[in-house]
């Protein structure tokens, strides 16, 4: 009798080992959105898969390309994909539009944004009221076309006396490039970079941000489906840290980062995805802000500023604050932060 529950205390043990073993090494699947395609700037969620940085947080992140800054938005609220990485100041106009549908941002990645105009130098367009006059190739879902009325408003510039040609994403910089159209907004990185494989030089291309121009708006930014966010707390948590991480990892070495874009672009050109990372690091990511504050945070004030600066140009249903657009509660310390 002694022996038989001896054995059978001996099975429910190795049993119960092995549940808990299981469940250790449980991975919980988690799809995540992308802006655009996989190109350099992309480079710290691959660096945080291949670094095992999610896994560690049990989680089995998979990462898909996306439709641009703006549409991706109703891809989270759908739940299609619990997380995603969109334009922050298109967020606050969806939130407007859509008042039950509470997508918040819980990670800041570009903390000065891409937002650009860009042209060719022959076009002689120096100053934002050079476009008066000029034909303007401008994608309808593009993040930097988004911000377009109040980068008018604050350069005084006459919209009606700007011809906007709405554009495709693929065509938008060889129509720049073959002339039939004057100037293109866009990601700077995204089409600077493009024009060079267009067969341009650098000293044929202009780029003018728009944050050097009066817009003092925020980025992309991570987001999170509300539904999601509040069933599973940890999860958000760990995926923001696990990022966090890549972010940190691809800063210090983006040589050594861009190798996991590579890795998933076959066709992707190296030197242009490596300088297209740089860019992207320097002018957008890697703020002094963020060197003083640590990554993924915002400054409410500035957040609560640019939200004003969207209303000046578009009107509120209902005006979101600051503290319905982004929610700093997933975010590690901002010891864990720092570059």
């Amino acid at each position: 009798m002694f022996a038989t529950k001896s054995g059978f205390l001996r099975g429910a043990l190795v049993a119960a080992l092995a549940m808990a073993g299981s469940s250790a090494f449980a991975q919980t699947q988690v799809k995540f959105a992308l802006d655009w395609k996989f190109e350099g700037p992309s480079a710290p969620y691959f660096v945080a898969i291949d670094k095992g940085y999610y896994k560690a947080e049990g989680l089995d992140v998979t990462v898909d390309s996306g439709p641009g800054s703006v549409q991706g938005i109703a891809r989270v609220a759908a739940g299609t994909y619990p997380l995603g990485f969109f334009d922050i100041n298109s967020l606050v106009r969806f939130r407007d539009e859509n008042p039950d549908q509470k997508v918040t941002s819980v990670m800041m990645v570009y903390d000065r944004p891409p937002f650009s105009i860009v042209s060719l130098k022959k076009a002689n367009i120096k100053s934002p009221k050079d476009l008066e006059g000029k034909i303007l190739g401008a994608p309808a879902a593009d993040g930097a076309f988004a911000q377009w009325a109040a980068f008018t408003k604050a350069n005084g510039i006459d919209g009606s006396k700007v011809k906007i040609e709405n554009v495709g994403f693929p065509v938008r910089e060889p129509m720049l490039a073959q002339g039939k159209v004057d100037a293109i907004t866009g990601f700077s990185f995204s089409s600077y970079f493009n024009l060079l494989q267009n067969e341009l030089k650098g000293d044929d291309i202009s780029v003018m941000l728009m944050s050097d121009f009066g817009i003092t708006m925020y980025g992309n930014a991570i987001m999170v489906n509300p539904e999601f966010a509040k069933a599973n707390p940890k999860i958000v948590a760990g995926f923001v840290r696990a990022t966090i991480k890549g972010f940190i990892d691809t800063a210090k070495n983006p040589e050594e980062a861009i190798k996991s874009v590579l890795s998933r672009n076959q066709t992707a050109e190296a030197p242009i995805e490596l300088a297209r990372l740089k860019m992207a690091l320097k002018d957008n990511m890697v703020t002094d802000w963020v060197k003083a504050n640590g990554v993924g945070g915002v400054d409410m004030a500035r957040l609560a500023k640019s939200i004003d600066q969207i209303g000046d140009t578009y009107q509120f249903k209902a005006r979101p604050k600051a503290e319905d657009i982004f929610d700093s509660q997933y975010l590690p310390p901002a010891a864990e932060r720092k570059l």
